[in-house]
């Protein structure tokens, strides 16, 4: 560990939150209907979707009818890149030849590019072809994204409302988060990405000849396009199976760093305009508050982890390093890898699935406990937001009881219903985690799977499991995913972790919609001040990582501990 490295982590850190916060505000504008600086380019755009979809944004919908949109729509997507999957065989800009999927690696894939998990069982460049790649994967990378957002936005309305009835329009929120939001983003980040080196192109393949004179064939896709989504929207799922360790996604430093912030960045702006549509910024800056304090510790776990003990291979070789250097390499560091766990991990799979094996022990614990706190730190575009939202809702309650007084969040009172709720949707993660993976820890075939065995090998399975239900989509490398077990009890648990947690979450806001507002009094909780920012973290940490001990103190906590033995 160097003041160097710590300085490296605090200033990418900063420079995220720095860049969420106009983006915030900008993005409250879009949530609340308001004019942009692009109306006069996208107003006509938007308002010919409209006409041709047969949408009336300005018409309302109750959380059952937001609810059921959302529902209909990711059922269309998914059969759509189902079908675009298993008959790439059969379409246009195929240049690889490659044939379809088979039907367990399609429904996996599928579903996972729908829930914005983008978990990959395969070889992208040895699997997909450029027109999957586009049409299928970039352009999910973009609604399932835009999806997340818009129920982030019914949740703003919700605190907003007073006494009101809908949540606002799905069709529309899903239409001004592509097209105001995500579309122009990409599109600059895009450019940007390839003026600093990465790849666009239709054609198949480059062949060259190496410095040392053999012949090499180089994959060649779209990489900036796909790669500036894939980080905007916390999607995951890159061109490459390396992902962002692969020089044709991330070149050079200065990808590296645009990568680490745009992964973090438009979750936290999502917080910054939830307060401004609830008229909450205080509330809200509160929440990012404790994000950021949470993605602080998460990224010095990781540094210290990757720095204080040398890999048990160094130490048995006497190399004398101090410095796990594995999966690092020079572009990366162990500062930066430090950061791009946090953000990974705390958001959505950037990238990098194999530098999460090739950590320490310790510093994999720390990616999978950020992963069992929901997804919350600051989590998937919309979904890190409502996630907190509902952790917020249970402090208050919880504190409310501690000090006798009504638990109230943002004027709402919160009630029964409200908490009953909240812990449906909490209980899901520990469910869909611990409940397959117990199953798959007795089953054969899911062992054949595994390349490692002992305390690591059940990490893989907890990781998969919990990278799965939390919508991430990083993966610990040893776990040979693409089998019919794997790739069906995986995309269920992605399922369940999209999905069975959203439909809780739109109907705590209709129920918050219907409430009357209420003015805060002496008797309210404050919940903007350092206090609530600590008794928040708390709630989280103790409802979203401590109930899953058990299965940590199995899995990377006792690897940890054998590795340390093995080093003294």
């Amino acid at each position: 560990m160097t003041w160097q490295g710590w300085a490296e982590i605090a200033f990418t850190i900063a420079l995220t939150v720095a860049c969420a916060w106009p983006l915030g505000l900008y993005l409250g504008r879009v949530w609340g209907g308001e004019k942009t600086w692009l109306d006069p380019v996208l107003g006509p755009c938007e308002r010919l979707l409209y006409r041709a979809l047969g949408v009336d944004p300005a018409k309302g919908q109750t959380w059952l009818t937001y609810a059921a949109a959302l529902l209909t729509f990711s059922a269309a997507g998914f059969v759509v890149l189902y079908l675009i999957l298993r008959f790439q065989n059969l379409l246009p800009l195929n240049p690889q030849g490659f044939d379809g999927l088979s039907a367990h690696l399609a429904f996996n894939t599928a579903v996972s590019f729908v829930t914005n998990t983008n978990w990959q069982s395969y070889v992208p460049e040895q699997t997909v072809s450029t027109f999957s790649q586009m049409a299928g994967l970039t352009s999910h990378n973009f609604l399932s994204a835009a999806a997340g957002m818009a129920v982030a936005a019914a949740v703003a309305r919700a605190f907003a409302s007073h006494r009101g009835e809908n949540l606002g329009n799905f069709w529309a929120d899903l239409t001004r988060n592509s097209l105001y939001v995500l579309l122009p983003l990409a599109l600059v980040m895009a450019v940007t990405f390839v003026g600093l080196g990465l790849p666009q192109s239709l054609a198949a393949h480059a062949d060259v000849t190496t410095l040392e004179g053999a012949k090499q064939t180089i994959a060649l896709y779209p990489v900036a396009s796909q790669e500036a989504i894939k980080q905007l929207g916390t999607n995951g799922g890159g061109i490459f199976n390396a992902n962002s360790a692969h020089p044709f996604e991330n070149p050079n430093a200065w990808t590296n760093l645009i990568q680490i912030v745009a992964m973090n960045a438009l979750s936290l702006a999502c917080v910054l305009a939830f307060g401004r549509v609830a008229g909450a910024l205080k509330a809200a800056r509160a929440l990012v508050a404790a994000m950021v304090i949470l993605l602080s510790a998460a990224a010095a776990g990781v540094y210290a982890a990757e720095t204080v003990n040398p890999a048990p291979a160094q130490a048995a070789a006497g190399a004398g390093v101090s410095v796990n250097m594995e999966g690092k390499e020079v572009r990366f560091g162990a500062p930066s890898t430090a950061a791009w766990v946090a953000a990974t991990t705390g958001a959505s799979d950037g990238g990098v699935n194999a530098m999460h094996d090739s950590l320490m022990p310790l510093g994999g614990g720390v990616a999978m406990f950020m992963m069992m706190l929901g997804e919350i730190i600051p989590g998937g575009v919309g979904s890190g937001l409502y996630g907190m939202v509902v952790m917020a809702l249970l402090a208050v309650f919880v504190a409310g009881l501690m000090v006798g007084r009504t638990p109230e969040y943002l004027g709402k009172k919160i009630e029964a219903r409200e908490v009953k709720l909240a812990m449906l949707a909490v209980l899901i993660l520990p469910a869909a985690i611990l409940g397959f993976t117990a199953i798959a820890a007795v089953s054969p075939v899911a062992l054949q799977g595994l390349l490692n065995h002992g305390p690591h090998g059940l990490s893989e399975m907890l990781y998969a499991y919990t990278s799965a239900a939390a919508n991430n989509g990083s993966a610990f490398a040893g776990l040979t995913a693409n089998a019919p077990w794997w790739n069906t009890t995986l995309a269920i648990a992605m399922l369940l972790g999209r999905f069975a947690y959203i439909v809780p979450v739109i109907a705590i806001a209709g129920a918050l919609a219907a409430k009357p507002r209420l003015t805060p009094t002496a008797g309210s909780l404050p919940t903007h001040g350092p206090l609530f920012v600590g008794v928040l973290i708390g709630v989280v940490l103790i409802l979203g990582g401590l109930q899953f001990f058990p299965a940590l103190a199995l899995g990377p906590i006792v690897e940890h501990f054998q590795v340390l033995a093995a080093v003294r």
